[in-house]
C-alpha cells in the first residue's frame, strides 16, 4: 500500500466530492430542499463555522475510507482502470446509499423527490469517486 498515494488519492476524492456537491446540492437542484415538508436546518445554522467543519472533517475520513477499501480489494473488483473504480463506486453506491436512502421515506418525513435526487446524486458521486479513486491511485 502507497501511503502517499492513498492521502493524495482521497484529498481529490474529497475535493471533487465537495464540489460536486455544492454544484448539485448547493446551486443546481438546490430547489429540492424547498418542497414540503421543511425539516432542514435553517441556513445561518446549516452554514455555521462549526458545522462545515465538522461536515468537511467526516466526509474527508470517508473519503479516506472509500480510498483504502478499495487498495484492499481492488483485486476482487471487476475490470481495468477507470472501469474498476466505476464498477467499486456502483458497487458502493450499491450496498451503501441505496438501501438506506431507498428506506429512508418509510421512517422519515421527507419528501419523495428529495430521496430520489439523493439516490441520483450519490450515484453519479460514487462513481466520480471509484473513477477518480482507480485513476490516480493506479497511476504510476
Amino acid at each position: 500500500m502507497n501511503t502517499s498515494r492513498v492521502i493524495s488519492t482521497s484529498i481529490v476524492v474529497w475535493i471533487v466530492g465537495a464540489l460536486f456537491t455544492w454544484l448539485t446540492c448547493g446551486w443546481l437542484f438546490n430547489w429540492v430542499y424547498t418542497l414540503p415538508p421543511m425539516i432542514w436546518l435553517s441556513p445561518d445554522v446549516m452554514s455555521s463555522a462549526a458545522n462545515l467543519f465538522a461536515s468537511n472533517v467526516i466526509t474527508l475520513i470517508t473519503s479516506f475510507l472509500f480510498v483504502i477499501v478499495f487498495v484492499i480489494i481492488q483485486r476482487g473488483i471487476p475490470g481495468k482502470g477507470i472501469n474498476q473504480g466505476l464498477s467499486y463506486g456502483f458497487f458502493i453506491w450499491l450496498v451503501g446509499a441505496l438501501p438506506g436512502l431507498a428506506t429512508m421515506p418509510f421512517y422519515m418525513t421527507i419528501a419523495t423527490t428529495v430521496v430520489f435526487y439523493w439516490l441520483g446524486q450519490s450515484l453519479v458521486l460514487s462513481l466520480i469517486s471509484g473513477a477518480l479513486t482507480a485513476a490516480i491511485y493506479k497511476a504510476k
